[in-house]
């Protein structure tokens, strides 16, 4: 017998005493759910990032035990941080156009263009400073938000909140199972349908002639339903739906008829 199997007859015996609640909105738990990264991956969207930074961290310095030296240092980095991506913007920006003139003085299609391209234009250079700009900035928010007075209304102004994100719909989600015979027993496949950190366990139900009737709560997707067969062949149908904490929540798969015996 399987792991999961002998996990989820001790789950159904720990649960089958309680009534079963019906699928509502009314029934929903709290989810929840680790927060994404306050810093973007994209370089120009973290340069902006870093300068609202700068431009609000000194208003909360005093609360957060900040001395003017470490405001100037991160203003310092935001600077030369957006100078350097507003180089590579313009390198990138050049580049195309000297790839179309290439194009042009080898082929003679000019489309419309004639002029060569000319020099890339950069943006008026600042002080530079020590490589590792995010690996400092993430150290400073580190310790910030450490800090006594440190609250989320603060890391909200400041940006370096991570937004939640949305989970399911726990009034529609639905589960998809398929059933199969295999030797003497029947196999149930389902999943969390990518939504496993929000949701508990799959209540599986099963109809073999008098009425859908609890077969198991499974933590671990895939079942195996170990009832022996029938000797004379007869129809089972499998459904089920997902639960959170002693709810069901959503809506019941659509059932799945094997033919057992």
């Amino acid at each position: 017998m399987r792991k999961n199997q002998r996990e989820s007859s001790e789950i159904t015996n720990r649960f089958h005493t309680k009534a079963l609640a019906p699928a509502s909105p009314a029934n929903k738990a709290k989810v929840i759910m680790a927060k994404k990264d306050y810093l973007p991956a994209n370089d120009r969207e973290f340069a902006t990032h870093l300068s609202h930074f700068a431009e609000r961290i000194g208003r909360h310095a005093s609360t957060l035990g900040l001395s003017e030296s470490q405001v100037n240092a991160i203003a310092a980095d935001a600077r030369y941080y957006d100078y350097a991506v507003s180089c590579q913007e313009s390198a990138a920006a050049n580049s195309k156009q000297w790839t179309s003139w290439r194009k042009i003085v080898r082929s003679g299609d000019a489309q419309g263009g004639t002029a060569a391209a000319g020099a890339a234009v950069f943006p008026a250079a600042v002080p530079p400073v020590e490589p590792g700009v995010e690996i400092r900035f993430r150290k400073l928010v580190q310790t910030l938000k450490s800090h006594a007075n440190y609250n989320e209304a603060i890391g909200e102004q400041l940006g370096i909140e991570g937004v939640s994100p949305a989970g399911p719909d726990l009034s529609t989600i639905q589960p998809e199972i398929e059933a199969r015979i295999t030797g003497n027993r029947v196999e149930i496949d389902w999943g969390w349908s990518g939504h496993a950190d929000a949701l508990d366990l799959c209540e599986i139900q099963v109809d073999r002639g008098q009425g859908f009737q609890l077969l198991t709560f499974d933590t671990t997707p895939g079942y195996i339903d170990s009832h022996p067969l029938p000797a004379q062949p007869a129809k089972w149908t499998y459904r089920a739906i997902y639960r959170v904490g002693d709810d069901q929540v959503g809506q019941w798969s659509k059932p799945v008829t094997v033919l057992a015996g």
